[in-house]
């Protein structure tokens, strides 16, 4: 019968695109070439001083990054970016960071801009512990005078760090729970949370954070549902906020840019007190 054989190439065509899912999902996580690999600006372009850092990881590899250094700084911040793009991407949320007298260290993820390797779940902690060791040993910075940022992914992988040291202050810009629970959302005519091979699972993260925890959300966030920024405050140990951004995932902080300022620079205040 005609409708069987459609039928049962319709359970063929899933399976494949279930089994492509499971195989190829690190093309789903990361996106280094987006837009692009090549680092093209630096914080010069926008006025400010930066030393070209070189960071090695406990597995060898080596990341790219800057140093931005603020004058008479409060206290510094270490910012771990998204999934897509590099560096040279961050440069509008850099200076609202150095506006609060923050010294800045951002790097390129193994993988992502001038740093060498391939992008792993693991391999992104070791590389936060690698931003996180520069601080406290080259730059002999106390822990608690670092605020740590984590945008998107880089949420996760900040409150990895957070839930292992002892940071003065934890900000997170439209994190997500984890990836199987996104993913779950983004995919939902698949099992996509029983394929997820990746955990970054910020909610359990969150659960040996103890120190100030600022979340930045947008309701309209076309890719990470707002209600995941609800569940991570829900889930995070108090003193916790909730800030409600506007604009879509990769444009709220531009369009939100003073109310994200705003907020920003009470946080730090709050926890790098004078």
């Amino acid at each position: 019968m005609r409708w069987m054989a459609v039928l049962g190439w319709g359970v063929v065509v899933y399976g494949v695109l279930a089994l492509y899912l499971y195989v190829f999902q690190a093309r789903y996580i990361y996106f280094p070439e987006l837009p692009s690999r090549q680092v093209t600006a630096t914080p010069a372009d926008i006025g400010l001083a930066f030393d070209a850092v070189r960071l090695g990881t406990a597995d060898g590899e080596t990341l790219a990054g800057w140093y931005i250094p603020a004058p008479a700084a409060r206290g510094t911040l270490l910012y771990l970016h998204g999934n897509g793009g590099n560096i040279g991407h961050r440069l509008v949320q850099i200076e609202v960071f150095h506006r609060q007298r923050l010294n800045i260290l951002i790097f390129d993820y193994r993988g992502y801009g001038a740093s060498s390797g391939k992008p792993s779940e693991m391999g992104t902690y070791q590389d936060a512990l690698a931003g996180w060791d520069y601080l406290t040993r080259n730059k002999q910075q106390r822990p608690d005078r670092i605020v740590l940022f984590g945008e998107s992914l880089g949420g996760s992988i900040a409150a990895w760090l957070a839930a292992r040291q002892e940071p003065a202050g934890l900000i997170l810009y439209a994190a997500f729970t984890s990836v199987p629970e996104l993913a779950q959302a983004l995919y939902p005519i698949f099992p996509a949370s029983w394929l997820a091979r990746y955990r970054y699972d910020t909610r359990a993260a969150l659960q040996n954070v103890r120190c100030q925890l600022l979340i930045l959300h947008s309701p309209e966030d076309e890719i990470i549902p707002f209600s995941h920024g609800q569940a991570l405050l829900t889930a995070a140990y108090a003193p916790k906020r909730l800030v409600e951004l506007r604009g879509g995932h990769n444009d709220a902080l531009l369009l939100s840019r003073e109310i994200y300022a705003q907020e920003v620079g009470t946080f730090v205040r709050t926890v790098l007190p004078e």
